[in-house]
């Protein structure tokens, strides 16, 4: 498992020799980055406590499911110089995906879905990032899902930059995309009775990330 590096710890922050301005959104002009997100530049590591992996999917045509996972492994590099030098890797315990409801919960992780007992990972490595406008940026990457492998592309809004009171720098990001889950091999579905779908092809992935700067 490459994670960019092994060993991390946390890092408190020291007094910056620029300041990286106020917490919230950069102003970037003609699609260039906030000069101020220089001082952003490093490798940070998400916050499990105050992050969340999730996803959305339409259940029934008439409601919708939501759900996460709660044990997964993380590295992020961020370049507030070049969004290009940016990279992340993320992964997921296929067995730790938790919808509020034990019985679902253990349909998901069965061969009918995710199969955990066969494939105990998910991965996200990034492939390329740019910033798209502002505050916005788009990542591209390959997920894996039961061995299978195809490009997706995340939207990721910056949300700002703090010292927390313990010292430790944080930063955060909200991302998105939607994939169609059959294209990784979760095919599994029952119609309804009035036309459609129990399960819709389409699922909504969701990064809510608080990230802390690692050393």
């Amino acid at each position: 498992m490459n994670l960019f590096s092994r060993g991390t710890t946390l890092r408190r922050s020291a007094p910056p020799t620029a300041p990286p301005g106020p917490a919230g959104r950069p102003a970037s002009a003609q699609g260039m980055p906030d000069p101020a997100l220089a001082a952003l530049t490093g490798e940070w590591m998400i916050d499990p406590a105050h992050s969340r992996i999730g996803f959305s999917v339409r259940h029934a045509m008439v409601t919708t499911v939501r759900g996460a996972f709660t044990d997964y492994q993380s590295r992020l590099y961020f370049d507030g110089r070049d969004p290009a030098g940016s990279k992340a890797e993320i992964v997921l315990s296929t067995a730790s995906v938790d919808t509020g409801v034990e019985q679902r919960d253990a349909h998901l992780v069965g061969r009918d879905f995710l199969d955990a007992a066969t494939y105990p990972r998910m991965r996200f490595t990034s492939t390329a990032v740019r910033l798209a406008d502002g505050d916005v940026y788009r990542m591209s990457g390959d997920l894996t899902i039961k061995n299978a492998t195809r490009p997706v592309v995340l939207e990721l809004t910056y949300i700002g930059h703090v010292t927390d009171p313990f010292g430790y720098e944080r930063v955060g990001f909200d991302g998105t995309t939607t994939i169609n889950r059959s294209e990784w091999g979760l095919t599994y579905n029952s119609r309804l009775a009035e036309g459609g779908a129990m399960v819709s092809e389409k699922v909504r992935l969701q990064f809510d990330i608080a990230a802390i700067r690692a050393q």
